[in-house]
């Protein structure tokens, strides 16, 4: 017999996780897409009553993320300027009426290759706290997300949180996304970039890609080649040269492996004058 259940505390979500399969219902927003019209076959852990599961709290180490914590809450909270990629990501998320319900948890449980907010999460250096009855683990995002629709969410667990360390919460940061249309579209490539500047020179750079590999990558070469280099033209001079050897774009109907390609190129150069024209536009207000 299939169940359906509605926890209102953690402790009583993990007990019946701990007892039997599961299939954890959050927004819905891509559940309720992929079940279709086919009947349930799996149990149903419904967590949209776990309230202390939603919100963003601070700590002295720690940005929290709430794991039902929605787009719309995300936009709206008061963040530093270091996650101004992420909102900009959250943006993106479908409509507003999807935004207001999708959990940022959902979106990297669901672990689609073109999920808009994982780029922005890897330049922050995102972890996902995972809670067992067992025990609580804390996994780098990059190693959460195996690949396509595949996680490293172990039997009996869920994702309580996202963290993200304050120390790597510094900078400026911008996302930029491909897509066939301006909204409501799945992209052809993505980028977010976060940048630490410090009297007109990068300090420190992240890059990320999404919809160009089975998962979102870090650019390394890029953020090498990035450090360093004065605030100017260079800097986008440096990222048509710099190795981009973590992406493996595959072709499909939004478009060929070829111009995905070159489409990141363009669009991290986008991102990365974007972020550092955020730097600049700060310093002149605090001026």
């Amino acid at each position: 017999m299939i169940r359906y259940a509605k926890p209102t505390t953690v402790d009583e979500a993990l007990a019946l996780l701990g007892e039997a399969p599961w299939r954890i219902l959050a927004g819905g927003t891509d559940f309720y897409p992929a079940q279709g019209a086919k009947p349930f076959r799996e149990n149903v852990l419904d967590i949209n009553g776990l309230a202390t599961l939603r919100g963003i709290a601070e700590t002295d180490d720690h940005w929290l993320l709430g794991a039902r914590t929605t787009w719309t809450d995300l936009i709206r909270h008061p963040l530093p300027a270091a996650f101004d990629a992420l909102k900009q990501a959250a943006r993106e998320v479908g409509s507003v009426q999807i935004q207001n319900v999708a959990s940022i948890a959902g979106n990297l449980c669901n672990a689609s290759p073109a999920a808009d907010g994982v780029p922005a999460l890897l330049v922050l250096d995102a972890e996902v706290e995972l809670h067992s009855v067992a025990m609580v683990r804390h996994l780098p995002l990059e190693k959460f997300i195996l690949g396509n629709r595949r996680t490293e969410l172990q039997p009996g667990e869920m994702v309580t949180a996202i963290r993200v360390p304050k120390n790597v919460a510094t900078g400026t940061s911008a996302f930029v996304k491909l897509g066939a249309r301006r909204y409501l579209v799945i992209s052809i490539a993505m980028v977010a970039a976060r940048l630490t500047i410090e009297d007109g020179i990068v300090g420190d750079a992240a890059v990320a890609v999404g919809s160009c590999s089975v998962v979102a990558k870090r650019l390394s070469g890029v953020e090498a080649a990035l450090r360093g280099l004065p605030v100017n033209r260079a800097l986008a001079t440096a990222i048509q040269s710099a190795p981009m050897d973590e992406l493996s774009p595959i072709g499909d109907v939004r478009g060929s492996a070829e111009y995905r390609l070159d489409a990141a190129r363009e669009i991290v150069a986008r991102a990365v004058l974007g972020a550092a024209g955020q730097a600049l536009n700060d310093k002149a207000v605090a001026a």
